[in-house]
């Protein structure tokens, strides 16, 4: 498709939630993706430095495009779900899930009296392939699905690996909410599949299917005079047509990156100890400081500084709201640049990274990655390089303070 006719077509796309596929001559879906705002998604598509935004990949799919088709939808929670879904049935060659969907979350209803709605990996789908009811994914946003999957469980609350049925007592989920009474035996199991064949029903795209189940029911519990059971099919009719996804109405990088943007990360600790993260940025040559982001590391293993570094990356990424990189700076060579790597594919992201190695002196020594790229950037790579791990020190000599209780 060229630029002309995707101009003329521009005039059609919404600006609105949903999913969009590209497809082929002969009607094959080449590629899926879902997007807050439809025609500006889909205009980022065709800017001019597309290669070094999203990698040869989509562009080699662009070039066999010959048309582009959409689904609107009434809200982003219900485009994420929806494409996790239409993935899963097409497995366009173009999606990266289609590559290493084995790291992707998938959700999983389970054969069971009263079924668990789970978060499972792709490489662990085949441990649960027995029991498995019905399979949604792979989900290439997996911080955004984790924040979907919240939305959908206040709306339609469910079991999970933590509740067993019928134990008498309300498991955590139940004191809170989230859990219907599964353990405390205060729904049947006919009454709760109904709610486990909504959500499925989410996942498949057809809410006024869902819609049209809770009226008739609705409209029986009045029949029957059970205003406590119409009261909650009510709320859950509301919310579902009220959908308040802010969590997941984000820039999700639709402008595509800030041109002279530069993003740089790094690790600081001693001996292991009082571990952190940080994000600098520079614009046009100028430290952007209000920008600058601190990281206490959570989950990575002292000493770890290749996954002190996915563990800041991927919370990074969970921040759709903040202006896509031109370009990500790492603190090392080919450890730490194949680390963030791993992050930005799985979240189906296409940023160039480059490393700043140093010497034993710890001063900067090459600038490792796209020479293309770096090029007329070096100042500005370094610049960020050396704000990354001043302000690393400076973070964690506060967090050290801190942790031993001094001021």
């Amino acid at each position: 498709m060229t630029l002309e006719q995707f101009k003329k077509l521009a005039q059609k796309i919404p600006d609105a939630p949903g999913v969009y596929f590209f497809l082929a001559k002969n009607k094959k879906v080449l590629y899926i993706g879902k997007a807050t705002s439809l025609r500006d998604r889909v205009r980022s598509y065709f800017s001019k430095d597309l290669i070094h935004t999203r990698g040869p990949l989509l562009v080699n799919m662009l070039n066999k495009a010959h048309s582009i088709d959409w689904r609107q939808t009434d809200s982003v929670l219900e485009a994420l779900l929806l494409e996790g879904s239409l993935i899963r049935s097409y497995k366009p060659d173009a999606n990266t899930d289609s590559k290493d969907g084995k790291s992707y979350n998938h959700v999983v209803t389970t054969k069971e009296e009263f079924p668990q709605v789970l978060l499972v990996r792709g490489n662990e789908l085949p441990y649960f392939e027995k029991k498995t009811r019905k399979v949604f994914g792979p989900y290439p946003h997996g911080l955004q699905l984790k924040e979907a999957m919240k939305l959908l469980r206040k709306i339609f609350p469910y079991r999970d690996a933590k509740c067993t049925p019928g134990q008498g007592r309300p498991c955590f989920n139940r004191q809170i909410g989230l859990c219907p009474g599964v353990c405390t035996g205060e729904i049947s199991s006919a009454e709760y599949k109904k709610t486990i064949r909504h959500i499925e029903l989410l996942f498949e795209g057809k809410k006024k299917q869902v819609l049209a189940s809770l009226q008739k029911d609705m409209k029986a519990a009045v029949k029957a005079e059970d205003f406590e059971r119409a009261v909650e099919l009510r709320r859950q009719a509301f919310a579902l047509q009220h959908i308040h996804d802010v969590s997941l109405i984000k820039e999700e990088y639709k402008k595509g990156p800030v041109h002279n943007r530069i993003e740089a990360y790094d690790i600081a600790h001693l001996a292991g100890s009082a571990v952190v993260g940080v994000m600098v940025v520079v614009e046009d040559g100028m430290a952007q400081k209000s920008e600058y982001r601190m990281f206490k590391i959570k989950s990575a293993k002292g000493g770890d500084d290749t996954g002190a570094l996915r563990e800041v990356l991927s919370r990074r990424l969970g921040h759709d709201e903040w202006p896509s990189p031109r370009i990500i700076a790492v603190d090392g060579s080919k450890a730490q640049i194949n680390a963030a790597q791993k992050v930005l594919n799985e979240y189906g992201i296409q940023i160039p990274i480059v490393g700043v190695t140093k010497d034993e002196r710890h001063r900067p020594r090459a600038i490792v990655g796209d020479r293309a790229l770096i090029k007329d950037r070096e100042r500005d790579i370094l610049l960020a390089n050396a704000e990354a791990h001043r302000f690393a020190i400076t973070y964690h000599r506060k967090r050290s303070r801190k942790e031993s209780g001094l001021r």
